[in-house]
């Protein structure tokens, strides 16, 4: 074979690579063609959005002056509805601990009970805390108790979850080593997989506490108490300073709350 022959099989080595296509237009097009499909099967009339952003602008002016007069009650308030997060956490928490290593499909000592724990996690996480609330309301009546049983067996499922899907994710190695000393089933959880994902079981409870005492000022408008039932009798009043006092403490409370959680979480991991 002839050099020049060998010269045109082997690919010069300074030629680029194509220019990338340019993705821009395809974004543009495709929103405007998602904006199109929702403007059309929701029926919206951009009148009657300028109309509503005018009513909305006026509606909100009338929480301009908060009323602060009785602070102290409205911290007291607040203080229940923390009461009420934190017992419903720690009623997650319970379930989660005793449920989880069911759900683990590495850590269950049987199929049947690893289906049992799994679709009982399914169950409860898919009952809306309000729809807990009004059934715990009726049947218990108003105050924080309902809404701390709403908001327990609501997160369980999440808490529930997040601890079995870490387990799940604990090293082979350290469950067989466990297993070689004649471990039985709460000896392996104990020891090889509550140690293992304590870290990230910590970050994960911190995480559901901070939207429980979110979830609890909601909890109070159907009844659940706190601030949140205060907050729904002074609208029904139409007393707009107290509400807006009311919410502020709300928005002040889970600010704090907010920052501190970030806090440990960076000083957990």
């Amino acid at each position: 074979m002839k050099l020049r022959d060998l010269k045109r099989l082997i690919p010069p080595t300074d030629v680029l690579p194509p220019k990338p296509r340019n993705p821009v237009p395809v974004w543009i097009a495709t929103t405007m063609v998602v904006l199109w499909l929702i403007v059309r099967d929701l029926d919206i009339s951009f009148e009657t959005l300028a109309y509503g952003v005018a009513d909305i602008g006026e509606y909100f002016s009338r929480y301009g002056r908060p009323d602060f007069t009785d602070l102290s009650r409205y911290l007291v308030l607040m203080g229940i509805t923390l009461a009420t997060a934190l017992w419903g956490t720690v009623f997650a928490l319970v379930v989660a601990f005793f449920l989880a290593p069911l759900a683990a499909r590495n850590f269950a000592p049987n199929p049947v009970l690893y289906r049992v724990a799994r679709e009982a996690l399914n169950f409860m996480r898919a009952m809306p805390d309000l729809l807990l609330a009004l059934i715990f309301v009726t049947a218990l009546g108003l105050g924080p108790l309902p809404g701390a049983l709403a908001i327990g067996v609501h997160t369980s499922g999440f808490l529930g979850k997040f601890f079995a899907e870490s387990l799940e994710r604990v090293d082979k190695g350290v469950c067989e080593g466990v297993a070689s000393t004649g471990a039985n089933f709460p000896q392996m959880v104990m020891y090889a997989g509550w140690p293992s994902i304590l870290r990230e079981a910590l970050g994960n409870i911190l995480y559901i506490l901070d939207r429980n005492v979110r979830m609890a000022s909601v909890l109070g408008l159907v009844g659940a108490g706190g601030i949140g039932l205060a907050l729904h009798d002074t609208l029904r009043l139409f007393e707009y300073g107290q509400s807006s006092a009311l919410i502020l403490v709300i928005l002040a409370t889970i600010l704090i709350i907010d920052y501190a959680s970030a806090w440990l979480r960076r000083r957990l991991g």
